[in-house]
């Protein structure tokens, strides 16, 4: 019912702006309009939708609730008194049985409510179709007699949009409100538990919960100091790969290459972009793990089975199209007056994109550098595959280590309790994490806004 509701709501404000430009161009041909006609026959269609929708998702959100109420009186009075347990279970029967599924029950108070209320969901649907569409109609034709040459239809439009860009603004602003204060109650919840200083500077990191008093090395451990050197670790190994070969190739489509080699060999580079995490994953376990071993054990050292090695190189390749396209953007965003300028003083071009082009775009550059650093730090799957679980306290790239976010999914993973000391542990690191990726990105438009006033 609700997409022939939506179809009709569409169709009369359509309606409204036809009639209401039409009524413009009629007494536009007599005198002179505040505003074009087609902005009265707007404002007429968006006063015509968004209150009708609005009503809508106001009855929809309303509904069960009312709904409920009025089968929780019905089941009160026929059967004499309900304990708080039957009710629910009697409630969610009638639930089922009027949405159609079929449960067996003989029950004839529970049969006879189901019917009631499939009924009064019915009449509510239909009540609303009613009052939505008379609703739509009503303001339609008020809108209309708005249609004069002093209205300022033209200033109730962007009104309205103004309105819109506000509100979706809030909600984006209170949904990032909203996550990052869900991590600092459940952060300070885990802290009740574990000493913030044990989280902050320990060295071994065992989240596992004794199950018995007695239970041998059972006790866990919650120093986060070994998971994010592991994170640093695989990070570093990755912009060690992906940082000068992205630049590098920024560098050359940008002012070496013909225009026909950047048409082909640019968007193979960047087909890297589009390859999920768990391809690349399945290519370092099975394929570039096995040969960073055998070539290290062929050369004396002694190199594990998954290591920060493998993972840091394949998450390298799969970063390399993130700064190889922005700084690429960036290089031939800088003006072509700074290479003339430079040529003219007898630079060659090595030395123009050394001295000129780089500095000019450096800002660009550090910015897709940090961007690849948090896709580098957020990285999972690769990591899982690759990397493995261990929390090892190591600098060697040749051992097996573990990252942030393998740790967080890790501990919301398993049929332990939601207060949990290793459920509620992934919270503490992803306020962490987002305290270390809120201070790259501080860092970041620090640079840029230094070395812009700079250039501009």
């Amino acid at each position: 019912m609700f997409p022939y509701l939506l179809a009709a709501i569409l169709l009369i404000s359509l309606s409204g702006f036809y009639l209401g430009r039409k009524q413009a161009t009629n007494l536009r041909s007599q005198t002179k309009l505040h505003s074009l006609p087609q902005y009265h026959g707007y404002f007429i269609a968006l006063w015509c939708g968004i209150p009708t929708i609005l009503l809508i998702l106001l009855w929809t959100a309303l509904e069960p609730i009312l709904l409920g109420n009025l089968v929780r009186n019905h089941l009160e009075s026929q059967s004499g008194g309900l304990t708080p347990t039957d009710y629910v279970i009697m409630t969610e029967e009638v639930r089922n049985l009027a949405a159609g599924v079929a449960l067996g029950t003989q029950d004839p108070l529970i049969l006879e409510t189901a019917e009631l209320m499939r009924s009064l969901q019915q009449s509510s649907q239909w009540s609303m179709v009613v009052v939505t569409l008379l609703f739509a109609m009503l303001i339609m034709a008020f809108t209309r007699t708005k249609v004069a040459p002093g209205f300022k239809a033209r200033h109730g439009v962007e009104l309205l949009f103004n309105s819109f860009l506000f509100i979706s603004s809030t909600i984006a602003i209170l949904t990032t409100i909203g996550i990052v204060l869900s991590l600092i109650f459940e952060t300070f919840r885990f802290f009740e538990m574990v000493p913030i200083t044990e989280f902050l500077f320990g060295l071994k990191w065992y989240p596992q919960i004794a199950i018995r008093a007695d239970q041998v090395a059972g006790e866990g451990a919650w120093g986060a100091i070994p998971v994010f050197s592991g994170t640093l670790l695989i990070s570093f190994v990755a912009m060690l790969v992906a940082g000068p070969i992205g630049l590098m190739s920024a560098i050359y489509f940008s002012e070496y290459a013909s225009p026909k080699m950047c048409g082909v060999t640019k968007p193979i580079l960047e087909i890297l972009a589009g390859i999920p995490t768990v391809v690349y994953g399945f290519f370092a376990a099975l394929t570039l793990a096995p040969l960073v071993r055998d070539g290290g054990i062929a050369i004396g050292l002694d190199v594990e089975a998954r290591s920060a090695l493998a993972a840091g190189l394949v998450m390298g390749v799969m970063i390399i199209p993130f700064i190889s396209s922005l700084s690429d953007d960036v290089i031939n965003a800088v003006p072509q007056t700074l290479r003339d300028g430079s040529y003219a003083m007898g630079a060659t071009k090595s030395e123009t994109i050394r001295q000129v082009i780089i500095p000019a775009a450096l800002p660009g550059i550090v910015s897709a550098f940090m961007l690849a650093i948090s896709r580098a730090i957020g990285e999972t799957m690769i990591v899982a595959m690759a990397a493995g679980l261990n929390a090892n306290l190591t600098l060697n790239p040749l051992e097996n280590v573990t990252t942030v976010t393998v740790q967080i999914v890790v501990a919301l993973i398993g049929d332990q309790e939601f207060d949990d000391p290793k459920t509620l542990s992934a919270f503490a690191l992803g306020l962490v994490l987002f305290i270390v990726t809120l201070i790259l990105n501080v860092v970041a438009l620090a640079i840029v806004k230094k070395y812009r006033e700079k250039y501009d």
